[in-house]
């Protein structure tokens, strides 16, 4: 039995906490904060309940893989998840609107026919058809393998852009989510909905490549979930089923060092000088100077941290309302901004956008609300983290909170008129929270330009150290957070010859 010691509980954290203990390791969890979750956190207010973190969950079958190998009590035995239908509404600047059916691709063809025009489905579907080429190119060596040594084969986009001839200039193809949305779905609404599948994952449009139609393709081809009573709930199944597993956790625990003994990792130390010994040590956090021993926790060749790319971070509102959610209130409506390519441009260059791209969620589910006459709606936009804003400047966070509220009004029927009460959150708590820098948040890894988009793998330059989490191989988001926990576990347990489960 190896003594495991896990930094941070977060999801991914949790997850391979969970596959080690049943494993038979002796697993103990520390955790800075007072809670498990990291970034799937809670706010109440006077009966009022929100999610602070992802609002829906995709790709349920990593939560279901993780259940089913971690104990007899199945992820719908743990959790009720409810299916969102439609998965979106869409507002564009134009004034249209589109709903989109959940996991039906004809359902969403025939709807963006019916409010973009005849021949909008089929660009979108030829599209998705390619993006479903990209998945079954990529999918095994990008999210269910350990990052394998020559992962330069990633760095080629896998995605089978459109080869466009041109009268007297050169043939072009795209290499970004703009380029493909511009050349290959010729519709600005449909652009923009590629556009903001990006923005939503803190992806630039402008350079992350092609591949990011992975985004789209995903939670059109497996559905959105919601879990009721919040996406809390989820962290909570997961946390319980590592105590059922017998991990041990101690809150509270900030540490401060990952202990090197005879070039391996023996231990951590924690803020208060204590040193806890272990065999192994799995790094649910994003590495910090000072965190591991030389600084890094890779070489030359290995795969540095999000090079090039930025990051971004989620600026929330938490609006407690009056008044009755409508009968045919959609979960998830995205208003999309009229000036997309500012937007893009102010986020990733560290400035205050304009005219954002909000995310309204209004769940169907009673126990978010203290009774039928009230209503808990987030509204969410992807922002600058900390630092280049100054999200503690309280006319600064005030302001943008307005904005997105104005903007809100197009899904929501008199929302200013309602609101009882408002909670604002920026990057700047999201980092006093996570620890995270910035308070950014990590999006999902990505094939192609020359592996910019990849993340650091789960195995480590020093012996018995191992990556985890939203920071590690295959990236940022629920699913990707948990695949990463698989990896963990199965590189922990089968050592170096571990390949991914089949």
């Amino acid at each position: 039995m190896a003594r495991i010691a896990v930094i941070g509980a977060g999801t991914g954290a949790m997850a391979a906490a969970a596959r080690l203990a049943v494993a038979g390791e002796k697993v103990t969890v520390y955790e800075r904060s007072a809670s498990y979750g990291g970034s799937v956190g809670r706010h109440e207010h006077e009966g009022f309940v929100f999610d602070t973190g992802p609002g829906l969950l995709h790709l349920p079958a990593v939560q279901r893989d993780l259940f089913v190998k971690t104990g007899k009590e199945s992820l719908e035995q743990s959790v009720t998840l409810a299916q969102v239908d439609p998965a979106s509404r869409h507002l564009f600047a134009d004034g249209t609107a589109v709903s989109l059916p959940n996991a039906s691709r004809a359902g969403v063809a025939a709807a963006l026919d019916g409010a973009l025009g005849t021949g909008s489905g089929a660009r979108w579907s030829d599209f998705m058809d390619r993006a479903r080429d990209a998945w079954d190119r990529s999918r095994r060596p990008l999210l269910e393998e350990p990052l394998r040594a020559d992962h330069q084969v990633l760095g080629r986009d896998p995605y089978p852009a459109v080869r466009q001839r041109r009268l007297l200039r050169p043939a072009r193809q795209a290499a970004t989510v703009a380029e493909t949305g511009a050349w290959e779905l010729a519709d600005a609404r449909l652009a923009a909905l590629l556009d903001g599948y990006a923005l939503a994952h803190g992806l630039d449009p402008r350079t992350a490549p092609a591949s990011a139609a992975l985004v789209p393709y995903m939670e059109q081809t497996f559905g959105s979930w919601y879990v009721m009573g919040g996406m809390r709930e989820l962290a909570r199944a997961v946390y319980e089923r590592c105590l059922a597993r017998r991990v041990e956790f101690v809150f509270g625990a900030e540490v401060v060092r990952v202990v090197e003994k005879d070039g391996r990792a023996a231990g951590v130390e924690l803020a208060g000088g204590e040193v806890a010994e272990a065999d192994r040590v799995v790094l649910g956090v994003r590495p910090r100077p000072g965190l591991v021993p030389g600084q890094q926790v890779w070489g030359a060749g290995d795969v540095p941290v999000r090079a090039g790319t930025g990051a971004a971070g989620r600026f929330t509102v938490l609006l407690s309302l009056r008044g009755a959610r409508e009968a045919d209130a959609v979960h998830r409506t995205v208003v999309h901004s009229a000036e997309g390519a500012a937007e893009q441009e102010a986020v990733f260059a560290g400035r205050v956008a304009g005219h954002p791209t909000v995310t309204v969620l209004r769940p169907d589910d009673p126990a978010t609300r203290p009774d039928a006459e009230h209503e808990a709606v987030t509204l969410t936009a992807t922002v600058a983290p900390q630092g280049p804003v100054d999200w503690r400047d309280a006319e600064v966070r005030q302001r943008f909170a307005d904005v997105l509220v104005e903007r809100a009004g197009a899904a929501v029927p008199g929302l200013r008129e309602r609101i009882l009460h408002t909670e604002i959150r920026t990057p700047a708590e999201t980092e006093a929270e996570t620890g995270a820098e910035g308070g950014a948040v990590p999006p999902p890894a990505l094939a192609g330009a020359d592996g910019a988009y990849l993340h650091p793998g789960n195995r480590t330059r020093l012996p018995g150290l191992y990556l985890v989490g939203g920071w590690a191989h295959p990236g940022g988001g629920l699913a990707h957070a948990g695949m990463s926990g698989t990896l963990v576990a199965g590189l922990v347990v089968e050592g170096d010859g571990f390949r991914g489960s089949r």
